[in-house]
């Protein structure tokens, strides 16, 4: 059990850490907005990622929030890393702009499945 729990906290805390960084990225780097307009979209659609990044990286790290809401949490994050790979192929960007992504896919999936192994509940 403890190393379950070491996989999971270990795992969470890169995601949250690299959500919060990227929420701070977001809205204080300028060139983030030359990146939003590269891939297509707009630049309100960077803010409200922000946004939703940090609700998102609130809900994983706060042990006492309620499991459902960690589980949209586990979602949101999951559309996002399969989104932005998508996007970056779509565009034609290097293979190392797919990377930051793909990486934070697999830890959210590794932090996904060592969190149901660790809490046996319903989710209500």
């Amino acid at each position: 059990m403890k190393q379950k729990k070491l996989i999971y906290w270990a795992t969470t805390g890169l995601v949250v850490a690299g959500m919060l960084l990227s929420v701070v990225n977001y809205f204080f780097n300028p060139e983030l907005k030359v990146a939003y307009a590269h891939i297509g979209f707009p630049d309100w659609f960077r803010i409200e990622l922000g946004i939703a990044k940090l609700c998102g990286a609130l809900a994983l790290a706060i042990p006492v929030v309620r499991p459902l809401i960690k589980e949209w949490a586990y979602f949101g994050f999951f559309v996002n890393f399969s989104s932005a790979i998508l996007a970056h192929y779509m565009v034609h960007d290097p293979l190392f702009n797919l990377a930051a992504p793909f990486i934070m896919l697999v830890l959210v999936i590794i932090s996904y499945i060592s969190y149901h192994s660790i809490n046996k509940h319903e989710i209500k």
